[in-house]
């Protein structure tokens, strides 16, 4: 904001400030369902001059501490005192990847911080300085994620070589999981975030989780590119994800269990985040004889069969609805096997069961299950 906008936002009694936050509390009160308390807690925490920077930077992309730091010029303990105070009023989230925030969560009251920012004028002189460094700085992130991604690109080729096309697959996953919509998305085990690219198109929210910072840095970064606001990654544990149970419309685990020492944990957990209603879709490799995989690229399992992986499924409650084998050779028959030395892609289609006469979601949907 300009100068006099910083000492508007510093004192209460000046006419502009007083008259922004009256608006603000009107539009957010107005039929909208949120309470005096959350309107309050709302103002307060962007009712100063950082920290109204902070919340348009945020409304715009994620960043973390190092990131705003450098785009508002400003000390770490500052900023981070700063986002202490906006996460306590639930107008920001906190996420434990790179000590990062994101304005975009269902948690706290989202129309509050949306009013807020769309109140503001784009045109305002600090407000434009802060989104140019703000894309210098995503623009540096995207060139070291894209480094790291040149890195490792061959052994990625090498072992995509041994199976069917990628697009073939990824053709299979759409068909297998539906058109949604989706209100919640979620891929365990994200990698570059190729699945929310594919899939965040068609949810309201989709969330990758990975242990790699690196992979996640390129793929946050192939995100903002392709203009995918509703698709965010986070470090997470995926034995252990940060999400209350049922919260999932769908979860995709794609050709991560082959590198886990406990595979059934993981779609226990899996199955944990889905909706009544709700699908899980198993991407991985069938039975193998590729040792080579297991020094080359640290898979633990050469892996997995249909029954195999189908009891898994069983075991947490989920329901198996179909299953599919994809070879070299174009056949979807699990009849007949991949040439020597060549990988057969299996795609597991797993579903929540809704009690009986309970409503469910299906596809982003709410139905009555029979």
């Amino acid at each position: 904001m300009s100068d006099g906008l910083q000492h508007t936002a510093q004192s209460p009694e000046a006419p502009s400030a007083v008259a922004g936050k009256r608006t603000a509390a009107q539009g957010l009160d107005s039929g909208q369902g949120l309470s005096s308390a959350q309107v309050l807690a709302a103002l307060r925490g962007a009712g100063e001059a950082t920290r109204l920077r902070i919340l348009a930077l945020l409304a715009a992309t994620e960043h973390n501490v190092k990131d705003l730091t450098q785009i508002l010029v400003q000390s770490q303990p500052r900023i981070s005192r700063h986002l202490k105070l906006m996460a306590e009023a639930g107008i920001i989230t906190r996420f434990r990847e790179a000590r990062g925030f994101s304005s975009a969560s269902p948690i706290g009251p989202r129309r509050a911080r949306t009013r807020i920012v769309d109140s503001l004028d784009p045109s305002d002189l600090t407000l434009a300085r802060d989104r140019a460094r703000a894309e210098a700085v995503q623009k540096a992130r995207a060139e070291a994620a894209q480094d790291y991604f040149k890195a490792h690109a061959a052994e990625w080729d090498s072992i995509r070589a041994l199976h069917v096309a990628e697009s073939q697959v990824e053709e299979a996953m759409e068909q297998a999981l539906g058109p949604g919509p989706f209100e919640l998305l979620v891929d365990l085990g994200t990698g570059t975030g190729r699945i929310l690219e594919l899939f965040g198109p068609r949810a309201d929210k989709a969330l990758g989780f990975d242990l790699n910072h690196d992979m996640l840095a390129y793929a946050r970064a192939k995100l903002e590119r392709e203009g995918l606001a509703q698709a965010q990654v986070r470090h997470g544990d995926l034995y252990n994800i940060p999400l209350p149970d049922g919260a999932a419309d769908a979860v995709v685990v794609h050709q991560v269990l082959h590198f886990l020492d406990d595979p059934a944990a993981a779609v226990a957990e899996a199955a944990r985040l889905l909706a009544p209603g709700g699908r899980l879709l198993v991407v991985d490799f069938a039975p193998h004889e590729l040792e080579f995989l297991r020094e080359q690229s640290a898979h633990r399992r050469l892996g997995f069969g249909r029954a195999q992986l189908g009891r898994m499924m069983e075991t947490t409650g989920l329901k198996l609805l179909s299953f599919q084998d994809m070879n070299p050779l174009g056949s979807a028959s699990p009849d007949k096997a991949s040439p020597e030395g060549k990988l057969t892609v299996s795609l597991w289609l797993g579903e929540k069961p809704a009690a009986t006469g309970k409503t469910r979601r299906r596809n982003g949907k709410v139905e009555v299950a029979a």
